[in-house]
């Protein structure tokens, strides 16, 4: 099996002479990960924009477990990143920590790189550091560093606490600035990174500590 190139660890073809650890590695033979008996699986996933946050859609887009479809578990997005935003996003088949990392009362920091069409007025910037009401819910303050400015476009680093549907696209609307691109790049401790888009990865051990 290993001459032939059927056994990987970590994503690479394992040969003869590696060595792997199986409690720590991600060891597959022909794709298939060799059963860890009660082990749960962490994963970061860099999304595309043009995927849904979904298993499944019934008006038939592209989903992110089309993405992931290498772990050999069934994942499961931990919250969501609508169609048109990208970046991280954790996915896991342990649901007890899913839904208390989506629990409004965890309150987990999320920050996005967000691109503005055209410079930022610095009235703009005032309404998104303001607090707000968005669908009727009073949202906390959110934190804004202007990392680009100029007039072609703005480039934000916009950090919030509730991460409510659509929340930083209604915020822009209120602000009245059009949004263009929106990736988020840390959640909590967790960070981005150089995980290219459309690509996975397992959560270290250091930051499966973290979120659990």
């Amino acid at each position: 099996m290993l001459r032939s190139g059927r056994v990987t660890v970590n994503g690479a073809i394992a040969a003869l002479g590696d060595s792997a650890d199986a409690e720590t590695d991600m060891i597959c033979v022909d794709g298939r990960p060799l059963c860890r008996p009660g082990k749960k699986t962490y994963i970061m996933l860099n999304k595309p924009r043009g995927y849904v946050t979904t298993l499944k859609d019934e008006k038939g887009r592209r989903c992110v477990n089309d993405l992931v479809s290498g772990a050999g578990v069934r994942l499961y997005p931990v919250g969501r990143l609508d169609m048109y935003s990208e970046g991280l996003l954790i996915m896991t088949d342990d649901g007890e920590l899913a839904n208390r990392l989506m629990h409004p009362s965890t309150e987990i920091k999320k920050t996005y790189h967000a691109w503005l069409d055209g410079e930022c007025s610095e009235r703009s910037l005032e309404i998104l550091r303001s607090p707000m009401t968005i669908d009727g819910y009073r949202i906390r303050p959110a934190e804004i560093e202007v990392l680009h400015k100029g007039s072609d476009y703005t480039m934000l680093s916009i950090t919030i606490h509730e991460g409510r549907n659509r929340q930083i696209r209604k915020m822009c609307r209120v602000a009245g600035v059009k949004l263009n691109r929106l990736k988020r790049v840390s959640e909590g401790a967790l960070q981005l990174g150089p995980l290219e888009t459309g690509h996975w990865r397992y959560l270290s051990n250091e930051e499966l500590q973290d979120i659990l």
